[in-house]
């Protein structure tokens, strides 16, 4: 497994450092212009602050499992390979059970079924299903938990924030028709001052919460159909190259045309797909950001090398 490190990429950098400035900005506004004028005589100050703070908390935690985490890089060989052979190696790489393994020109290395090369990483990653600068890293087999339940969280405090700043706003109107004139002339400018900050936090929590959600969703589906969007988008090309021809051809020789892992798939229930995601424990450990087994795929250890002559 790789050790942990952030890349050095300029705009995963910048979205990282907008992150978790907006998630500061948050916290500081639903608790001082928020919770402190509105809850500030009653208990549910503390508990709205309490809930709040613990769902960000999940939600930095979840971050940075997925910042820091290794996504799945195929290890690199400690010397170099002679592809020089690669014919007669296809065919002992079937005999030995390594079917569906490919060649990375860009590492010069063997890697897996399902792996594709990251420009960003300069590595090859386990299912991988795209780099996201949101967390400077890949979203692949093995950090894949730890960006969804980052986008579970996200979208969880962006809704949260929008209720608690609706009521807030509901109470200001309310208590400003009962009070006096002479009061919210004093006021007026920390009026303006809260309103500014309701209104940016709630563009922030409808711009995040909407874009979260819509990934969030993107990845379930993703895991349910057993198809990462790469494979998606490459089975599609595939098919749209055909062209009409593949309408009149037999049902076995178009599955014959697909890759590997779509035409030798075997199905598997839902819930066994995403128990290969969030670990195989209790449902309710899929809600935090704990370690799980990496799953194994046909029983198939990744190393540098398939178990093969170079």
């Amino acid at each position: 497994m790789a050790s942990p490190q952030c890349r050095r990429d300029p705009c995963g950098v910048v979205c990282l450092l907008l992150t978790y400035f907006s998630v500061l900005y948050a916290d500081y506004v639903v608790v001082q212009y928020v919770l402190i004028p509105t809850f500030s005589d009653s208990v549910w100050c503390s508990l709205h602050g309490s809930v709040f703070n613990l769902i960000l908390l999940l939600l930095l935690a979840c971050h940075c499992r997925a910042v820091f985490s290794d996504p799945g890089m195929v290890p690199l060989p400690d010397t170099a390979i002679d592809f020089s052979d690669l014919r007669s190696q296809s065919s002992r790489m079937s005999e030995r059970g390594c079917e569906g393994w490919t060649v990375c020109s860009r590492c010069e290395t063997y890697r897996p079924p399902r792996a594709h090369h990251c420009r960003v990483c300069q590595r090859c990653i386990r299912r991988m299903d795209h780099h996201c600068p949101w967390i400077n890293n890949c979203v692949g087999e093995l950090n894949q938990k730890y960006f969804i339940q980052f986008l579970f969280y996200t979208g969880l405090a962006s809704l949260y924030s929008m209720l608690l700043v609706v009521s807030a706003w509901v109470w200001r109107i309310r208590n400003e028709r009962e009070g006096d004139a002479d009061k919210d002339a004093v006021e007026s400018p920390s009026k303006h001052l809260i309103v500014a900050h309701y209104i940016i936090l709630l563009v922030e929590s409808v711009l995040f919460g909407v874009f979260v959600m819509v990934i969030f969703y993107d990845q379930l589906i993703s895991i349910i159909t057993d198809e990462t969007p790469i494979e998606q988008m490459r089975n599609r090309l595939m098919i749209k190259d055909r062209g009409p021809s593949s309408s009149t051809s037999s049902p076995s020789s178009s599955s014959s045309q697909l890759p590997h892992h779509a035409s030798h798939h075997t199905r598997k229930p839902k819930l066994a797909l995403l128990r290969e995601v969030f670990g195989r424990g209790s449902i309710f450990c899929w809600l935090l950001p704990l370690h799980s087994s990496p799953p194994s795929v046909g029983g198939v250890t990744y190393s540098a090398l398939p178990d093969y002559d170079v």
